[in-house]
């Protein structure tokens, strides 16, 4: 596996590989039987349990199990501490309209040595139609990114795994072939009537999905390997202490730039899983040293900021500014549901450094943020601010000022208009 990068060097990333619909299943791993104990997370709900496989598996399951749910952890709601170093995990999802976010929540799970942050954003434009269920209305939004979410975890918990090398475009392949077969599965399921309206921006259950799976490439050093698996525009991030945030997956937009203008123009998403159009699941590798932070967010957590430095800055201010990861995660939420008009959610995973560490290691890049990019933006907000303020009221005096002129003028122009009509000739 690739070397890892020295310190204070961005994480190297291979060539990205897109992942076409396969024809036939890949070659895969064979599945474990027994239960996958929830690892802890925050302010989400906890996975399913996997499903129980053939006798013959037991000796790999009992494996499977150790790695994602190791012994003689110490652990708390948000922070464990293992033989690979502490780690902080957390997500929330935060719906604009209670009980109809069509985000699901996020995936935040991790082993001795492995990890995996995943969001899912049903596309409310895109998926629309409301479908009766069991449990009232849904649009296919909302019922997109929760079938999508369940299938992604339980294959990744059966095909992440520490004792090979996983194969990201297989893996890529595995994820478009089952995620599609479901919501076919589940369309038909629901019975809905066949829509009359035609439109390429229409689709049947939509979602994004973008997500990082981690693996520790030597049980005893610093050294992990990102494998980013995504469709969309949603995006996974890795904050490192000395050069910052770095976006990791490539938003799947029509008018493709970078991510300032992204910011500025509301493209069109190009790919994106569904029931009824073809899709791809996109796979990059990134390597990294620990300590780090992986984080996967819906737009609604980026997309309403000024710029992508806002973003870094909204999350190291949150951690810098936390009494422990609880608050961190209860700061983030605010700042975001404080910025956002769109359903939020985000998972978080950060290796190698617990809440107190975080806040060290961050502290000078948090500074600096706030010296190179944040304080000059927010002081050219401030002055556009002022200068508008200024124009409008100028704008204000010049109208007032014309009606007074006016009425001085008024009287002479109109001396002929109000006196008698003249005899006709």
């Amino acid at each position: 596996m690739d070397a890892a990068p020295a310190e204070g060097q961005r994480p190297s990333v291979s060539d990205e590989a897109t992942a076409e619909p396969p024809e036939t299943p890949p070659t895969e791993p064979r599945e474990p039987d027994g239960t996958a104990v929830e690892a802890p997370q925050a302010d989400v709900e906890a996975p399913a349990q996997l499903p129980a496989a053939d006798d013959a598996e037991g000796a790999r399951t009992r494996s499977l199990e150790q790695a994602w749910n190791p012994e003689h952890e110490e652990e708390s709601a948000t922070v464990t501490r293992s033989p690979a170093g502490p780690r902080v995990a957390w997500g929330f999802n935060l719906g604009k309209i209670p009980d109809r976010g069509e985000d699901s929540d996020p995936i935040v799970r991790h082993g001795r040595h492995l990890g995996l942050v995943a969001v899912f954003d049903g596309m409310g434009g895109a998926g629309g139609t409301v479908y009766d269920t069991p449990d009232g209305p849904r649009t296919g939004a909302y019922l997109a990114s929760r079938v999508a979410r369940e299938v992604v975890e339980a294959r990744m918990l059966r095909l992440l795994d520490p004792e090979w090398n996983l194969d990201g475009p297989a893996t890529a392949r595995d994820l478009q072939r089952t995620v599609k077969q479901a919501l076919v599965d589940t369309l038909r399921d629901l019975k809905a009537p066949a829509s009359g309206l035609r439109s390429r921006l229409i689709r049947a259950l939509p979602t994004t999905m973008a997500m990082i799976a981690l693996q520790r490439r030597d049980s005893n050093g610093d050294g992990w390997t990102g494998h980013l698996l995504w469709s969309g525009d949603s995006r996974v991030y890795v904050l490192d202490p000395v050069t910052g945030a770095h976006q990791v997956t490539t938003d799947d937009i029509r008018d493709a730039g970078d991510a300032l203008v992204n910011l500025r123009q509301d493209s069109v998403v190009s790919n994106a899983m569904s029931a009824d159009t073809d899709f791809v699941v996109r796979h990059r590798e990134v390597a990294l040293n620990a300590p780090f932070v992986a984080i996967a967010a819906t737009d609604g957590c980026f997309g309403y900021l000024p710029t992508p430095m806002h973003f870094e800055h909204l999350v190291l201010a949150a951690l810098r500014d936390s009494p422990d990861a609880e608050g961190w995660s209860a700061a983030t939420q605010s700042a975001v549901s404080a910025v956002t008009g769109d359903d939020a959610a985000m998972g978080v995973l950060a290796i190698g450094a617990d809440h107190a560490d975080l806040q060290q290691l961050f502290a000078a890049r948090t500074t600096e943020l706030e010296r190179r990019w944040i304080r000059p933006l927010d002081k050219l907000k401030e002055e556009v601010l002022r200068a508008e303020q200024a124009l409008q009221e100028a704008r204000d005096r010049q109208m007032t000022d014309l009606v007074r002129l006016w009425g001085d003028y008024k009287a002479e122009y109109e001396r002929y208009l109000g006196a008698p009509y003249e005899r006709e000739s």
